[in-house]
């Protein structure tokens, strides 16, 4: 799968309100290091930098196309490609934001644990993650992989596992002073149904839609946004109301 800076910042407003209410949760005021893992097009990157001024912030992204812009947003800033489920720095760092990011890498058990071991004394592992597996916009895009002529391709395409706020809690306390987990649900609204369609071809469709010909992605979609709008009744001026669901971790070493 590729990732589109083009297609991710069509929604930038939207998708980096969660990494502010994040950020401002850190407790931390002297910071020196800070990294932004899976920086994206430097969003998030930008209000790591914003809140902790002085500090040396690092941004990665296993996306050269991500961070091209990323670059481009902030030049004064250090972007590397790498690869969050196998970085292992030479440093440690003060605060390490991860901003819908690890949602797609496996293990967690293994991985957070592992992130928070890369802080300083007192550094915070600071982490934002989609919880809406459970969601319509989820559950239709499996039944649309499941029912249609591509299922043998891509009907069996999940996710990685996602987890409970006590799942984390009761992980990150072995190893961290401090847990605090939190759940929020956004209210985004949207244009109409197909642009609820475009907010997921960013994220969520990815993997559905990267193995399918042009014709079969447009089928796809098609049926995709039908079922879409059965589920999310439109308001009276024809804006769809998109509840999202997110998972916030702020866990101090």
């Amino acid at each position: 799968m590729t990732w589109s800076a083009k297609q991710y910042t069509m929604f930038e407003q939207q998708r980096t309100r969660p990494v502010r209410d994040l950020v401002a949760a850190i407790p931390n005021t002297e910071v020196r290091t800070a990294v932004d893992l899976g920086c994206g097009p430097g969003n998030s990157t930008e209000v790591l930098a914003e809140r902790f001024p002085h500090a040396h912030v690092t941004g990665m992204d296993s996306s050269d196309d991500m961070l091209v812009d990323a670059r481009q947003r902030l030049p004064a800033l250090n972007f590397e490609l790498a690869d969050i489920g196998a970085w292992n720095p030479a440093q440690t760092f003060d605060v390490i934001l991860a901003n819908a990011s690890l949602q797609w890498l496996p293990d967690h058990a293994t991985l957070y644990p592992h992130l928070v071991h890369q802080l300083t004394p007192a550094g915070t592992l600071a982490v934002q993650t989609p919880d809406n597996l459970d969601e319509p916009a989820h559950r239709l895009a499996r039944e649309v992989a499941a029912d249609g002529p591509w299922s043998a391709r891509i009907g069996a395409v999940k996710h990685n596992e996602r987890h409970t706020a006590s799942y984390y809690y009761e992980l990150l306390s072995k190893h961290c002073s401090t847990v605090d987990v939190w759940r929020t649900t956004y209210q985004h609204p949207l244009a109409d149904y197909a642009t609820v369609v475009e907010w997921f071809k960013a994220s969520a469709l990815r993997p559905f839609l990267a193995p399918l010909t042009d014709s079969e992605k447009a089928a796809f979609l098609q049926e995709y946004q039908a079922r879409i709008a059965q589920a999310y009744p439109a308001l009276a001026d024809g804006t769809v109301l998109l509840p999202f669901p997110r998972l916030f971790i702020i866990a101090t070493r």
